[in-house]
């Protein structure tokens, strides 16, 4: 008798129309790049451009990956940009008591949560829609913001404050002056590479057991092609950082966050008890789900969350500003429909998210470099949120789903 376990490959033409929106994604993110490429002058795909756009924009995408978990369960956080507002402004007065910047980043992360677990709790168990308690937490805390700031800025006593958000593991960490590496500062490569050993081994890890268990695989060529994509576009971002001032502290930020969810989402009880929860929230209820604690930890890791992406935006801005966070939530929300997440609930992933913050960020970036206006930026986010969530809907009902 044979141990030969059989290979139950997909076909290729079924593979990309299961996974169209994804792969629409990361095509849509390649045709705006190249798009903006001769408006600005090829200044779009610059080391210095690449890295700017990581240290804008950054909040957003960590915003969004919270912000996913939120709508997959049929929620939503509008408080998130006064939230951040106020993190910010109670983060930079406990820097300038002379704490430093890790007990300032976890105060303002226990911060973030506390205002996580008190909306939370008005969503999870009073059953107030989030819609109401959002917005009205949108309200208080921006007049919170406004009363403990006298809406005057919070200036920093030191520029230490600002170092999570635009300073570089290369020359802010670890002191390295001047780049060597054929002209590239060396961490950015370094962390590329020990990336890609994790990705690769959990991508094969994942083939292995799949086919144990007798799962549909991707056919190997082309399982294979997706990793030489991945890793050729992970070096390429390796190398546009190493080329300017080396690997952003806010890309390691970002990328452990990112990660860490993902790892949440996809391989873990609480990810899938999330995503029954906005699939079918009675039904999981019925099977012995408690849907109310699942909708509290939500909102406790949204609000988390926001209190990082507050010391971020702050960071950035190098001051806490009384108006901060201005519209922070439409940017999360867009870029999650954009990233997949479907308005009905149940869907939607970490990495879509972030395609879809790059997707936005390099609209806004792209439109910065051609020297128009804040307003230009507002109406091209306006419509491309409408037409996400209409191509949500429209293939949802086209395929019988909606």
């Amino acid at each position: 008798m044979s141990d030969t376990k059989t290979v139950h490959t997909v076909n290729a033409r079924t593979l990309i129309k299961n996974n169209i929106r994804n792969y629409s994604m990361f095509i849509m993110l390649a045709i705006i790049m190249i798009i903006f490429g001769p408006l600005t002058k090829w200044m779009n795909f610059s080391g210095r451009n690449i890295t700017n756009i990581f240290f804008q924009y950054s909040y957003v995408l960590i915003l969004a990956t919270g912000m996913v978990q939120c709508i997959i369960i049929l929620g939503i956080d509008l408080s998130v940009g006064s939230v951040c507002a106020f993190v910010g402004a109670l983060s930079g007065f406990i820097y300038n008591t002379g704490v430093g910047m890790p007990v300032t980043l976890l105060a303002a992360l226990a911060m973030g949560f506390a205002v996580g677990a008190f909306q939370g709790w008005f969503i999870a168990y009073p059953k107030v829609p989030a819609f109401i308690v959002t917005l009205a937490g949108m309200m208080l805390f921006r007049g919170l913001t406004y009363i403990v700031t006298n809406v005057n800025p919070v200036s920093f006593e030191d520029e230490g404050y600002s170092y999570i958000a635009t300073g570089t593991v290369d020359g802010d960490l670890l002191h390295i002056e001047e780049p060597g590496f054929f002209g590239h500062y060396p961490v950015a490569f370094i962390a590329a590479v020990i990336v890609l050993v994790f990705f690769w081994a959990a991508e094969f890890s994942s083939r292995k057991t799949k086919i144990a268990n007798g799962f549909e695989v991707t056919p190997g060529a082309l399982f294979i092609t997706k990793l030489v994509v991945v890793s050729v576009l992970v070096l390429l971002f390796a190398e546009r950082f190493a080329e300017y001032r080396g690997l952003p502290i806010v890309v390691v930020v970002l990328g452990i966050t990112a990660g860490l969810f993902h790892f949440i989402l996809n391989s873990t009880v609480l990810g899938r008890y999330i995503y029954a929860v906005g699939g079918n929230a009675r039904s999981a209820k019925l099977s012995g789900i408690n849907s109310e604690f699942i909708t509290f930890i939500v909102f406790c890791i949204m609000g988390t969350l926001t209190g990082l992406a507050a010391v971020i935006s702050t960071g950035y801005m190098n001051s806490a500003l009384p108006q901060a966070g201005n519209l922070f939530e439409l940017d999360a929300i867009a870029a999650c429909y954009i990233g997949g997440v479907s308005a009905s609930g149940g869907i939607g992933s970490v990495v879509g998210v972030i395609v879809g913050g790059l997707i936005m960020s390099a609209i806004n970036n792209g439109m910065s470099l051609m020297n128009l206006g804040t307003h230009h930026q507002y109406v091209v986010k306006a419509l491309i949120l409408l037409f996400a969530v209409f191509y949500d809907v429209y293939t949802r009902r086209k395929s019988g789903l909606g």
